[in-house]
Order: structure tokens, then sequence, then C-alpha cells
């Protein structure tokens, strides 16, 4: 008999993003439309890689959502868990290629994920068969009521037992109501067992301090040496956090980009190679795969090293991919390479 394993539960908005299509094919169709969000892109990559994930968000009750569910379940996502209420799907721009914090444009305002409301979602029911439960720091940013949710589901599975783990992606054209960022994510991280970011995001978020000086140092091993305060930092802070994982990305040039990782799992440190290529195909969505690669790792229990080199290259690879979710399997993630040094 085969056994079946527990799920990971990935909860966070679906979006549609829109950007301009490639050169050679804008005369014939001048905008592309790709499923995104966060916590969707991790999903994708989960079940890509045979780990039984299935996703919570809200949706509209209208055949755009439909077709979006059937995507999902196509890409092997378990749906039962997505709430049906509101009226619209969340909208973002970006710029074919551009970086995050370039050319987007969120339209998200009155989204069906946007008007969560605490209570509306059986968290007992949608818990039930989840061994790991994800989301991100992007939820939290939308607005109180949202946040407050997000509280609910963290505190629902620490009472199951269940692995929680986020992405500290720090959004400032979110955050619009009222509320600093450090003011609201303690409290979710409270919760959490693995925390993945960077040191900027981990000083804005949750008041880590940070380095204003780092990039003078022009230092990897400086870069590596705050990842490892930062870590313990947290750790310190926050008991029921075993797992801390930042990420570095540096742009050269215009295309030549440097990419490197660093971890802290059950007390100890580790650091990825770095990983070099010139020109990216699209930089959306590389955050989302490297934390997916995480939770591979993690939940196969694999070596502390081979999950930071697994999450590394799926993220590093994933920038020569279009959308936002990778496509990978294991043994292309495996073969990942780019001037690795």
């Amino acid at each position: 008999m085969a056994v079946i394993k527990s799920k990971v539960l990935c909860f966070g908005e679906l979006l549609l993003r829109i950007s301009p299509a490639a050169s050679h094919a804008a005369d014939k169709q001048p905008m592309m439309l790709y499923a995104g969000g966060a916590e969707a892109n991790v999903a994708t990559a989960l079940a890509g890689w045979d780990v039984p994930v299935k996703y919570c968000t809200v949706l509209p009750d209208n055949f755009m959502s439909r077709h979006m569910m059937h995507y999902l379940e196509y890409k092997g996502i378990y749906t039962s868990s997505i709430l049906f209420s509101g009226n619209r799907i969340g909208l973002y721009y970006l710029e074919r290629g551009a970086d995050l914090k370039g050319n987007m444009v969120y339209d998200r305002e009155g989204s069906a994920f946007s008007e969560l409301q605490p209570g509306m979602i059986d968290w007992d029911r949608v818990l039930a068969d989840v061994a790991w439960l994800n989301f991100s720091a992007i939820s939290p940013a939308l607005n109180q009521n949202v946040a407050d949710v997000c509280l609910e589901a963290v505190k629902a599975a620490a009472k199951k037992g269940i692995s929680i783990s986020v992405d500290l992606n720090y959004r400032s054209r979110l955050w619009k109501y009222g509320k600093k960022p450090v003011e609201v994510m303690p409290a979710l991280v409270e919760y959490c067992h693995v925390v993945m970011g960077n040191i900027w995001s981990a000083n804005t978020l949750l008041g880590i301090d940070v380095d204003v000086n780092i990039h003078d140092k022009k230092s990897r091993q400086a870069y590596l040496d705050h990842a490892a305060k930062t870590a313990e930092a947290i750790t310190q802070r926050f008991p029921n956090c075993h797992t801390v994982a930042n990420t570095f990305r540096f742009d050269g040039n215009q295309n030549h980009i440097l990419y490197y990782t660093a971890f802290f799992h059950q007390g100890a440190h580790y650091s990825s190679p770095e990983f070099t290529c010139e020109g990216v195909a699209d930089r959306s969505g590389s955050g989302d795969c490297f934390m997916g690669g995480l939770i591979y790792g993690l939940y196969n229990q694999h070596e502390a090293q081979q999950i930071l080199n697994y999450a590394t290259k799926a993220a590093f690879g994933k920038l020569q991919e279009m959308g936002d979710a990778t496509g990978q399997d294991v043994l292309s993630v495996s073969k990942v390479a780019g001037s690795v040094s």
C-alpha cells in the first residue's frame, strides 16, 4: 500500500501578472498573462518536485477563477482549500525582465483576497491533512484584517504541531494601512520554524540590526558574516525558529548577475557557491523558487548543505525562465550551472 504523505499548505493571494511580450512577438501579442503570487509560485515548484501541496486563497466565483483553478490542478496542486468570495482577482504589471524594485505596478485594491476577514477560513478543516504551512510577508502587508487572518493561521497550525515557514519579502508599495512592518511581523514570526529573506528585510520587518555600510566592505565574507549574525539574532529572539536562510543577488551591470546564499540550520552555518550569469530572462519568482527549494529539502529531511545547494540552484535557474513560477523538475535543478565559483 502506498504511503500518503501529509501536505504542504501555501497560503496567500493568487495574482495575475501582465507583462509586455518579447520584442519579436509584440506585433502579434503585445502583452503576456501569467499566474503569479509568491505562495502560488512556491506551491507550483513543490508540486513539480513531487511534494504533495495544496493552496489556500480567496477567489471570486466566476469563470476566470475556475480557469485559474484548473491551471493549478494541472500543475498538481490541490485546490480544495480555495475560498470563493469577493469580485475580482488581484493584478500586477511588471516590465519584461525588470527587477522587482523597478517597473512594477500593483492593482490589488478591492481584490477578493484583500477583503478576507477573520473567521472566514475554517483552519481546522484546511489544516487537517497538513504537515507544513507556508506564507509570506506580502499577505499581512495588505491590511490589518488579512494580517489578523495570517495570525489565525499560524496559531491554528502551531496548535496542531505543524511546521511553519515565512518568506520575509518586503514590498514597499504595500504596507499602506498605517502599520509599519515591524509592528506586525514579529507576532507572526513568533510561531515560525523557518525564516527566509535577507539581512535588509530582517531589519525592515523584524527590527534586526543591519550594517548600513555593509556594501562598502565589498566582500562576500562580510555578507556571509552578517547573515550569520542576523540568523543568530532571529533564532535568539524567536525560539521556535531553527532555520534561517539569507539570499544575496547583485547586479554587477545591466546583465551580469551574482547570486549566493547563506543558511543557519539547527546551530550550524552553511553557505552556497557563487553563481554568475550574463543575462536574465525574468527576475520575478526567483526568491519564491528558493523558498520552495528550502521546503523541499527540509520536508524530505535532506542534509543541510544539500538543502541549501538545491534551493540556490533552483532559484538561480528560475532567472532563466519567463513567468512567475518555475517549470524546473528535480533533474533540471541538479544540472543548473552558471560560472560557479
